[in-house]
Formats: C-alpha cells, sequence, structure tokens
C-alpha cells in the first residue's frame, strides 16, 4: 500500500502547471502561489537517492524562487531522511495516513438543512475555497488564480464537494485528484465553525470517498489533522496504513 500511495502522490505533483523532473523527484511547481501545501517535491517510490540528487533538489527549488520542501511515504525512500537533514532540512511533522477501500467505506446520513453538491460554478469554487479557508484559520478569500485552479482540476477529472446550507451559504467541503492508478487522495475536508458537531465532515468525507470510488478508484487515502478527525474517518471506514514525512529546509 506505501508504494501506491507514494505513486499517487508522483502522479498528483506530475500534473502541477510547472512541474520539473530532478533525478529520482518530481517537484510540482505552480506559478500562480508560492503555498509550501501546493509547491514541494516528492521522491519516485524505491529510487536510489544520493546526496548529489539532494543538491540538485535544493537548485531545482532555488530555480523556481520556491522553498525546499518534500512530504512523501517513509518506507519508499528509507535513507532520504537521512541525506536531507545532513543538507540542513528539518523533519516538520510525521503524520499516519490512513486508508479506506470500497467494501469499508461508511456513509452516515448528511446532516439536515445541509446539502452536498459538486461546486459548477466560478461563484460555486469560490464559497468552497473561502469556506475551507476560513475552517483553515486562513482569511476565507478565494483568488481567481485559485478558482481557476480548481476549476483546471476539475476539467481533469478531480473530485470537489461542496456542503450548501438552507440559507444558500457554503458550509464546507472537500475534494481529491483524479485517481493516479486507482488511488487518490481525499483532502481539504473543512467545516466552518457554525456548522460543525453535526457530523458534516463525516458526510463530506463519505460523499468525496465514494465519488473517487464511483469514477473507478480502488484506494482512497488522507491524513487527520487530530483526534477529532481522527475519529471522524475512522467511523466513515478510513484504517492506518503507514507514515508519512514533512521535511523542509531550515
Amino acid at each position: 500500500m506505501d508504494a501506491r500511495v507514494q505513486q499517487c502522490v508522483v502522479a498528483t505533483l506530475s500534473a502541477r502547471p510547472a512541474a520539473v523532473e530532478v533525478g529520482p523527484f518530481v517537484v510540482g511547481v505552480d506559478p500562480t502561489t508560492a503555498s509550501p501545501h501546493i509547491n514541494y517535491a516528492t521522491p519516485r517510490p524505491g529510487s536510489a537517492i544520493t546526496a548529489a540528487d539532494v543538491t540538485a533538489l535544493i537548485a531545482a527549488f532555488r530555480s523556481a524562487g520556491r522553498k525546499p520542501r518534500l512530504e512523501y511515504v517513509a518506507s519508499c525512500a528509507p535513507g532520504l531522511e537521512a541525506l536531507l537533514t545532513a543538507a540542513g532540512f528539518v523533519v516538520a511533522a510525521r503524520h499516519t495516513y490512513l486508508v479506506c477501500l470500497p467494501d469499508t467505506l461508511r456513509t452516515p446520513p448528511t446532516p439536515a438543512g445541509v446539502e452536498l453538491v459538486e461546486p459548477r460554478t466560478d461563484d460555486q469554487r469560490a464559497a468552497l475555497i473561502g469556506a475551507q479557508n476560513e475552517a483553515f484559520g486562513e482569511k476565507p478569500v478565494a483568488t481567481a488564480a485559485d478558482v481557476a485552479r480548481l476549476r483546471r482540476q476539475q476539467e481533469a477529472g478531480a473530485v470537489a464537494v461542496m456542503a450548501v446550507a438552507g440559507s444558500g451559504a457554503c458550509a464546507g467541503g472537500g475534494g481529491a485528484p483524479p485517481p493516479a492508478d486507482a488511488v487518490s487522495e481525499v483532502a481539504g475536508i473543512a467545516v466552518r465553525e457554525p456548522y460543525r458537531r453535526r457530523g458534516l465532515a463525516g458526510a463530506i468525507t463519505a460523499e468525496t470517498t465514494r465519488q473517487l470510488f464511483d469514477a473507478g478508484a480502488e484506494v482512497a487515502w488522507l491524513e487527520a489533522g487530530g483526534a477529532e478527525s481522527w475519529r471522524v474517518y475512522q467511523r466513515v471506514g478510513y484504517r492506518p496504513a503507514g507514515e508519512r514525512l514533512y521535511v523542509a529546509a531550515d
């Protein structure tokens, strides 16, 4: 499972608008944003990696005007952490990722007064992105580039789910990139404060995952941001599977 999830990350970064191949690494560069959550690198699973490869990777980040940062499944590059720390990188986090299969998915009821829909207009996309930003403690706005990015992803087969309250306000949402070799990451699961503790996060996660499976995915995976979200994901059928590292230049 580790190799399949890692290859999924490789495919996601390779689809960035200005992706760069650097030896065993793929650097997912998006010129429209400097966000480290979008601009980062990952190794191809099972690749032999040297200190020279890491030096070339740092140079590629500098050339792109981005901070060197990697995310990867630890077991797929067992010697990489030592090479990175020797080059001045620092481990920012170690997260357990969880996976869901079609026969483990559990779909809870959607809370009363909320509808789960696909954003089909740019106004809806902006509302979804703004709600996600707000839920994650950022400014509740979406730039034109943010909206264009989501539209482009949907056109390529990505899943996008928004929760619309009876008032018409966007209560939250989530999404997933197009499956790569039948694997995709569910991400951006967010619920705005006024709509929390009603089971909405679980409903959004389950609906996003269901749509992935309907599109032919065999494995959905995600990471939990804390104990509460961990419980939400487990209730809809996700189970712990492996470890991912987040490493950035100091």
